[in-house]
């Protein structure tokens, strides 16, 4: 009996002494990933003397010991077979780095000489990649433990975004960022601008960031356009091995997906889409760029690849003071049309993307059956393009090609004159494109005609799809609108469209989201009018609806507002982006039913 106890107390000393050892590992890795990753930031951000630089590099090393150490016990004391693969993912990942920083430390002449791809994986880059990649693995799997607690999910959305925007302003305050001091309200209107994927601009990106600040742009852009919930979800759902019934629950209304057992791989889905888009993207822009402009191959890349994510992710920055409208790029119709068709796969929302791929899968499924003689007949595939879908694509066509067609009769012989027809076609085009969220411009904008200002300030207004990079009222609340005027006309009490009925509560959606964007940007260039009582009524009136738009086109008097108004446009980027209806339901209880009912009314209204 004694020996009963004594084994059973020993198993239980070791099952606590296990979990003891797990959290300890798990909390001592978390602190040192922050402590690591701000030392990364202090080494970029500060000039530093060698001796400080010698000392931080000794501290990677030790940092990657640590954690392979870490995560190597954790291995040997964790008995769950999910979580042990997923470490042991983690541990292969930070052994591979190992062994590549191993060879480029003991044999870097003798090995790597041979080896071109050594001669840009350097020491120093496989020790960030590793402070990184730990950094982000454990921001993420503490991130999901947010989804276990009572907090609202609009609230999580609007935080998100908060803390990510305050955090990108401090990164381009930081000394080695910009090429001189810029002020804290410029260093959050930047920082917003590029979270809410905005491209309002009050310095020139182009010389006043330093490569360093122009990377924190681009993370802040990549990371706004996505959504940060969207990353830290994935990596904390890929590195864990599951999740809880709530957190699934949580993150469904965050992408949009109707099946929780879909919410990984919907994840997995938008990531993939994205930086496969973006890399097509930046490759083809890359070999339409003159060589003679940009002769560093590295400088190439670099505009590559922060223009085509700017692009996909509706941002509308640039590497260029002028912009695309840069006298190097303005006639490079192939280059404009390549970010034209970004902004549209940005903007056009990720399930319409989904819907034509999982069309386009079945559709090649049954033609590569029917020629391998499988089957004998094309097998119909159930209802995948929906009305969503439908609605949201039918506005984009009809907005895209009525905006272009207005744009080349208005503008022909005023900032189209020097382009020859094709160029004036392809110009049209973007800049019937561009509005729609983007912010890039071809054209001297000062210079539009004012029915051209006001036609592009109604296609800022709408904006983009759903679940999409961009901002807006989007084109589904707009075709709502028109389809309810039309169904009034017609007598009826309900909206049909191809045999289906849109349901009450999207329509309330819809018309609250328009009546408070109009209520918002009424305010705005009210206050902005008000605190620069010099400037143009049309000029802010455009100025607002971009900012609230997340598109980023100005008639030029983005840096010459006050410091008011400037704060006033970061508020209404803010806006434009989480949502006004987000807000609204973050803050205030949501009714989920009425068990009782008043007499009804009419109510006169017009």
């Amino acid at each position: 009996m004694k020996l009963t106890t004594f084994k059973y107390y020993i198993h239980d000393f070791f099952i606590k002494f296990r979990l003891f050892l797990v959290k300890f590992i798990d909390n001592v890795l978390f602190i040192l990933s922050f402590i690591a990753f701000g030392s990364l930031i202090y080494k970029f951000g500060f000039p530093i003397s060698q001796e400080v630089n010698s000392k931080l590099y000794l501290f990677y090393i030790v940092f990657a010991n640590i954690v392979f150490w870490g995560l190597l016990i954790k291995i040997l004391f964790i008995f769950n077979k999910i979580e042990k693969k997923r470490l042991i993912l983690k541990l292969s990942i930070l052994f591979l780095l190992l062994i590549i920083f191993i060879i480029r430390y003991f044999f870097d002449e003798n090995v790597t000489g041979s080896i071109p791809v050594f001669d840009f994986i350097t020491k120093n880059l496989i020790l960030y990649l590793i402070i990184i990649s730990v950094f982000i693995i454990e921001i993420s799997q503490k991130s999901l433990k947010i989804f276990t607690g009572t907090i609202n999910p609009a609230l999580v959305f609007i935080s998100s975004f908060f803390i990510l925007i305050l955090a990108g302003a401090s990164l381009l305050l930081l000394p080695q960022a910009t090429t001189k001091s810029i002020s804290i309200v410029d260093a959050l209107f930047t920082s917003t601008s590029a979270v809410c994927v905005t491209g309002l601009t009050v310095v020139d990106t182009a010389t006043v960031f330093t490569t360093f600040g122009k990377a924190i742009v681009l993370i802040l852009i990549q990371l706004g356009g996505l959504g940060v919930m969207t990353f830290t979800s994935f990596f904390g759902l890929f590195f864990m091995g599951s999740s809880s019934f709530k957190s699934n629950l949580y993150l469904k209304d965050f992408i949009n997906t109707e099946n929780l057992s879909d919410v990984f791989k919907s994840l997995l889905k938008i990531l993939l889409i994205t930086f496969g888009i973006e890399f097509t993207g930046a490759a083809i822009i890359f070999f339409n760029i003159d060589k003679e402009i940009l002769p560093d191959i590295l400088s190439r890349i670099g505009f590559s690849i922060f223009h085509s994510i700017s692009a996909f992710c509706n941002a509308g920055f640039s590497t260029l003071s002028n912009n695309l409208y840069d006298i190097n790029f303005r006639f490079n119709y192939n280059i404009h049309l390549i970010i034209a068709f970004l902004i549209i796969l940005g903007g056009i929302g990720f399930p319409i993307i989904f819907n034509y791929y999982t069309l386009s899968k079945h559709f090649l499924r049954n033609i590569i059956r029917l020629l391998l003689k499988k089957q004998k007949r094309y097998y119909h595939v159930p209802r995948i393009i929906n009305i969503n879908t439908r609605l949201a694509l039918f506005t984009t066509i009809i907005l895209l090609a009525g905006g272009t067609i207005i744009f080349f009769m208005l503008e022909y012989n005023n900032t189209l004159k020097e382009h020859n027809l094709y160029g004036k076609i392809v110009e049209s085009f973007f800049h019937s494109t561009t509005p729609r969220t983007a912010g890039f411009n071809t054209l001297n904008m000062t210079m539009f005609y004012q029915p051209t200002a006001l036609i592009i300030i109604f296609l800022m207004w709408i904006g983009a799809s759903p679940c999409s990079t961009g901002g807006g009222i989007k084109t589904s609340s707009f075709a709502i609108a028109v389809l309810n005027i039309f169904s009034f006309a017609k007598g009826k009490d309900r909206i049909e469209v191809q045999h289906r009925q849109i349901m009450d509560d999207s329509v309330s959606k819809a018309f609250c989201t328009i009546i408070l964007s109009l209520l918002v940007i009424g305010l705005s260039v009210l206050l902005v009018s008000s605190f620069d009582i010099e400037k143009n009524i049309l000029d802010v009136a455009f100025e607002c609806f971009s900012a609230f738009g997340t598109v980023g086109l100005s008639l030029g008097i983005t840096s010459d507002l006050s410091v008011a108004s400037k704060y006033i446009i970061i508020f209404t980027m803010f806006l434009g982006r989480v949502g006004i209806l987000t807000i609204i339901v973050a803050f205030i209880r949501k009714v989920k039913s009425l068990s009782y009912e008043y007499p009804k009314e009419n109510i006169l209204v017009g």
